[in-house]
């Protein structure tokens, strides 16, 4: 018997959907790293803002108290910069996770079909056989009634 073109079909789609699941994969890892370093980031700020309040009685020349403000407006750009590449890593996670998803949907359609298809044979089997074992059963009633 030739081998079913839907078996290859199902092939084609489990690797599409293992391949989607990488790439889902590679991009929530993405996003994870972005976020860490968000919250470096968001750390650092925090940890020089407590430096800076500990100074707070002592005397501070105007050009480090500028530096400090320089410093801090440096490093809420670099937040506000994080946060854009966190939010365009959790778009693609979402974009990859739909992919995935339509990927899986696609691979579990075929694998119905098949089981569809096999179980169609399995009946068709069953009624070739019945339609055997009713033609002997006839035959054999033939048979005794003539003898």
């Amino acid at each position: 018997m030739a081998k079913d073109p839907l078996l290859t079909v199902l092939k084609l789609a489990s690797d599409a959907e293992e391949q989607a699941g990488l790439q889902l994969k590679a991009a929530q890892l993405d996003l994870q790293k972005r976020q860490g370093q968000l919250t470096a980031l968001n750390n650092y700020r925090l940890d020089y803002m407590k430096q800076m309040d500990s100074q707070l009685g002592q005397k501070i020349s105007a050009s480090n108290y500028h530096q400090f403000h320089q410093f801090i407006r440096q490093i809420d750009e670099a937040i506000v910069q994080q946060h854009k590449q966190v939010n365009e890593a959790t778009t693609q996670t979402q974009y990859r996770q739909q992919h995935w998803l339509e990927k899986q949907q696609k691979r579990k359609a075929v694998e119905l079909l098949l089981a569809n298809k096999a179980d169609k044979a399995l009946m068709l089997e069953a009624k070739r056989e019945q339609k055997m074992s009713d033609e002997f059963a006839s035959q054999q009633f033939y048979r005794n009634r003539r003898s």
